[in-house]
């Protein structure tokens, strides 16, 4: 997951950082833009140009009290923001498969929604592709409409699009309008409620100018269509209301409010092809853990297959109208160039989850000194999950922050007999320098169908760097991470940077640290992440030299298992609250502004907290975590 430079960032090697721990990987020599890899979409598909809104609920969610923005991850910054801090989703951690998602509540007073301001990429198209990730809360009424988007300002007014869901005859069914509401898509395929769903939209403007040119999808499968006669997208004024679907607000029970949690919402400009439709959805079933019932080519996501159901990509072709053949995503692995790609046939690939950049002692070919943890696996499949050969492919490896590279030592691994294991395996050479990090090995014909590959290196002692670093390591602790490091020797060391990084592409300061200057003897630092992540964190130490020349130590894991959700037992209340699930580091009282209250509690050891609500008045308050996993919880006192 899924590392770029920070914006106007040049990495270079120091004079002044000898590693005395030395592995393979240290500084890549990079100022190369990470948008020089076209397909770095969801799945692999499309780019900031054509992928022009993506919220990933696992991908910058801020939130002190309640998700006050989630962040576009397009690259297009089409942020949804909500100041209001009554009207604000919750995070919901591990809530699908394991990754995250949004949870707007239903409360008919002060429903949550989120609002993306216009902006011109998200009209003035010809086309569209949407995909939503979402679940519906059990017993959501059919009367209402329940919104994922929407690019209006009321019923017809500045109506650009919308997508909702709404009653059909006995339950709920997606809906679309482009427009205005005149021409409007149904879908005939009913939600379960309490079930992931995965669905999608195309709109395909003039084009082919019939029924086709609005269709709904439940994963690959077509559920619903209609013609449309606008041949475009109007450039509106409205903005993207997320969770409401502005302008029919209704009241009570009958209030427009989406009852649920959305994990991933996916927006193109123009209409996907079939074969990037069909990885799109690919990418989201294996992430979320989604049947598809139709086009199911990536089957390492099974269970049974090892669950490889991360930053999966791939490339794919339908027909000869229907090519996707250039494909990247949110990991660090590009495929290209496929020698023999024909009609029916696809390549995915996706990863374990394991850490990447750092050596194990897991077996490996003898003539290989270290090969990295994480692994990926290929489906080599056609629709009908029978295997097929796509031809060579050119596999591209972008290696950016991660260390200095003799690219002479990298080695393909591939797990040619698919029995798990590398050390029987023949090692892969030839790899050659792109510039920017990035280390491809043309023409391999190894990958098929259920094959596991990694990286590995000829030599984990290369390349030592003139300061001495003794250690770098970051330990984590109950509501922080403990960071420290030593050095026998420094010259000219202004200070040190301690980044942190989700993917291994964003990286952000957590800590800075005076250097010693020059220094011929040993010497002890410290630091804390006072704001740590929960699940896999990377961690990285920058020094830096008096005349700015930044060197990166090697990248450092931790994993921070996720706190489970705090539970409010009565909600409402009236005289006092029990809360489960409270983590180390305690809770807060917040009232509606998010300002913090006393909080008279009183609690056994290890067991939940009771807090006392006699001074309050009636109204709506929060139930807040200290740390910054954002967990939130609405309380309502009577």
């Amino acid at each position: 997951m899924k590392p770029r430079p920070l914006a106007g960032e040049c990495t270079a090697p120091g004079r002044a950082f000898r590693l005395a721990l030395r592995s393979f990987l240290h500084l890549a020599i990079t100022c190369a833009p990470f948008a020089a890899l076209a397909q770095s979409g969801p799945g692999g598909v499309g780019n900031s140009a054509s992928n022009v809104l993506w919220l990933d609920a696992g991908h910058g969610i801020v939130a002190p009290s309640g998700i006050s923005q989630w962040q576009d991850r397009s690259g297009n910054d089409n942020h949804a923001a909500q100041n209001s801090a009554v009207r604000r989703p919750n995070p919901y951690p591990n809530s699908m498969n394991g990754y995250p998602s949004v949870e707007f509540d239903n409360d008919q007073t002060n429903y949550d929604f989120m609002v993306i301001p216009d902006n011109a990429t998200l009209e003035g198209m010809a086309g569209l592709t949407g995909f939503v990730v979402y679940r519906l809360n059990s017993g959501t009424a059919n009367a209402a409409p329940r919104c994922f988007f929407s690019k209006r300002d009321g019923v017809d007014v500045r109506e650009a699009y919308a997508w909702f869901l709404h009653s059909s005859g006995s339950g709920i069914a997606q809906k679309l309008d482009i427009d205005g509401t005149g021409n409007r898509a149904g879908g005939t395929t009913l939600v379960t409620t309490g079930v992931t769903h995965l669905n999608g939209f195309t709109y395909h403007g003039a084009a082919p100018s019939n029924n086709q040119d609005q269709v709904l999808y439940e994963g690959n499968s077509s559920v619903g269509n209609a013609q449309e006669s606008s041949a475009s997208v109007p450039n509106y004024t409205s903005h993207i209301y997320l969770g409401t679907l502005q302008g029919h607000t209704g009241s009570g029970a009958n209030a427009s409010r989406f009852n649920g949690s959305m994990a991933e919402i996916i927006l193109y400009n123009r209409v996907l092809n079939d074969a990037e439709r069909i990885l799109v959805n690919n990418y989201l079933a294996a992430k979320y853990d989604i049947v598809l019932a139709t086009a199911d080519v990536y089957r390492q996501d099974n269970a049974a297959n090892g669950n490889y159901d991360h930053d999966v990509a791939g490339i794919g072709r339908v027909n000869g109208s229907n090519i996707h053949n250039d494909a990247r995503g949110t990991g660090i692995v590009r495929v290209n160039n496929p020698a023999g790609l024909g009609d029916n046939e696809f390549l995915m690939w996706g990863h374990d989850n394991a850490t990447v950049g750092t050596w194990s002692g897991a077996e490996h070919p003898a003539s290989v000194e270290g090969r990295w943890q994480r692994t990926w696996r290929c489906s080599e499949i056609n629709t009908s999950g029978t295997a097929v050969d796509v031809g060579a492919v050119d596999l591209t490896f972008d290696l950016n922050g991660l260390g200095t590279i003799t690219t002479a030592h990298l080695r393909l691994l591939v797990d040619t007999d698919n029995d798990g294991l590398f050390a029987d395996e023949a090692p892969i050479s030839g790899a050659t320098a792109l510039g920017g990090g990035l280390y491809r090995f043309a023409g391999v014909t190894a990958l098929a169908n259920g094959r596991r590959f990694t990286l590995g290196s000829t030599d984990i002692h290369a390349t030592p760097l003139p300061v001495e670093l003794l250690h770098f390591s970051a330990t984590p602790a109950p509501g922080h991470v403990e960071l420290d490091w030593s050095t026998a020797t420094e010259q000219h060391n202004d200070r040190f940077v301690v980044e942190r990084s989700l993917d291994l592409s964003a990286w952000r300061t957590v800590a800075t640290v005076p250097g010693a200057g020059n220094s011929s003897s040993e010497r002890h630092y410290t630091a804390r992440d006072e704001a740590p992540v929960n699940g896999t964190a990377y961690y990285r130490l920058v020094q830096v030299d008096f005349d700015g020349t930044r060197t990166n130590s090697d990248v450092v894991v931790v994993q921070r298992a996720a706190a489970e959700p705090l539970l409010l037992i009565p909600n409402p209340a009236h005289d006092a609250v029990t809360v489960h699930h409270v983590p180390p580091d305690g809770i807060r009282l917040l009232d509606a502004l998010g300002r913090e209250l006393p909080l008279p509690a009183k609690s056994s050891p290890d067991g939940p907290l009771r807090i006392d609500l006699g001074h309050l008045t009636p109204g709506v308050y929060f139930v807040a975590t200290r740390d910054t996993d954002g967990t939130v919880r609405r309380l309502v006192v009577e």
